[in-house]
């Protein structure tokens, strides 16, 4: 898909969004949703989207929307950081298909990344639900503390 076109209503995140596919969430608020990505790059990777824009990408959202997103992630990476303990964090964006965008919602990834451990390909292999519920409590624990 390219950068211009319109919003598919049934992409995946917006299934997730309504309550139609499942989600391992990490914390929600009215606007914004965080999320375990079942095909991690590394142990611990968060999604976190916009629950009321309809922009496919960054071209596409409202400067509201991503402020309200970055400042999302920067709550999120400060958590996963307290809970994880990782080396370093990977916040990455993607937009259209040939920059390796998959799903048509604008959405950032957070990737916690660990010296000596390479990092995993994008869909290489199915998380462990269980696995992942335990690492979206860890982090959800520290948005706390």
């Amino acid at each position: 898909m390219s950068l211009d076109g319109a919003y598919d209503d049934d992409n995946i995140f917006a299934k997730i969004i309504r309550g139609d596919m499942p989600a391992v969430k990490v914390w929600e608020d009215d606007q914004v949703l965080a999320f375990m990505d079942v095909f991690p790059q590394a142990r611990g990777h968060v999604l976190v989207v916009s629950k009321t824009s309809k922009a496919r990408n960054l071209l596409d959202a409202e400067a509201k929307t991503l402020g309200r997103l970055i400042g999302a992630v920067q709550k999120t990476s400060r958590a996963m950081s307290k809970a994880l303990k990782p080396d370093g964090l990977v916040v990455t964006q993607f937009n259209g298909a040939p920059a390796g965008q998959t799903v048509f919602h604008l959405h950032f990834h957070i990737i916690p990344r660990w010296d000596g451990v390479p990092l995993g390909r994008h869909a290489e292999g199915m998380a462990d639900v269980d696995d992942l519920k335990g690492l979206a409590a860890q982090i959800a624990a520290a948005l706390e503390a």
